[in-house]
C-alpha cells in the first residue's frame, strides 16, 4: 500500500458539477454520430495535488436529446481545480451525459498525458440495450 485510501479513490464523484443541457433533435429515429474533441483538459490528482492534463473524446448516437456545447464546455472546464482519479473523470462524464442526453449509445475516451513516463488511456461505454458495460 502506499498511501491511497477510499477517499481519494472517491475524491470529485460527487463534486457538484455544472449542469449539461440539451436541446431536442429533430432527426429522432436516424442513425447519426456527434463526437465532441477537448484537447485541452485539465484535472488535479487527489493524492498529490499535481495536474493532470488530456485530451476527452466523446462519441455519441442522440436520441430525443443533443448535447449543448457551450453547457459541455463549462461542465468539463469545473473539472479543472478538482482532485479526482483519470478513470473516475471517464467515467463520470459517461454517466453524467447519459443522464443528461438518454442517448441510443455513448463512449468517453480519456487519453492522458504522460507523467512519470506513463500514459493512461481510459475507455468506458454505454447502450440503451446493454447499459454501461462492464456495469
Amino acid at each position: 500500500m502506499t498511501g491511497y485510501t477510499d477517499e481519494h479513490a472517491a475524491a470529485g464523484m460527487d463534486a457538484e458539477l455544472p449542469a449539461i443541457e440539451t436541446w431536442p433533435n429533430h432527426y429522432q429515429g436516424r442513425e447519426y454520430t456527434i463526437e465532441i474533441t477537448c484537447p485541452e483538459f485539465t484535472s488535479v490528482c487527489p493524492k498529490t495535488g499535481l495536474p493532470d492534463f488530456g485530451t476527452l473524446h466523446v462519441r455519441y448516437q442522440p436520441a430525443g436529446r443533443c448535447i449543448e456545447l457551450k453547457s459541455f464546455k463549462l461542465y468539463l472546464h469545473a473539472y479543472r481545480n478538482l482532485g479526482i482519479f483519470q478513470e473516475n473523470i471517464v467515467n463520470r462524464v459517461l454517466e453524467d451525459l447519459v443522464k443528461a442526453a438518454s442517448p441510443v449509445e455513448a463512449t468517453v475516451e480519456g487519453n492522458f498525458a504522460a507523467r512519470g513516463g506513463l500514459t493512461t488511456y481510459v475507455e468506458a461505454s454505454y447502450s440503451r440495450e446493454s447499459g454501461f458495460a462492464g456495469g
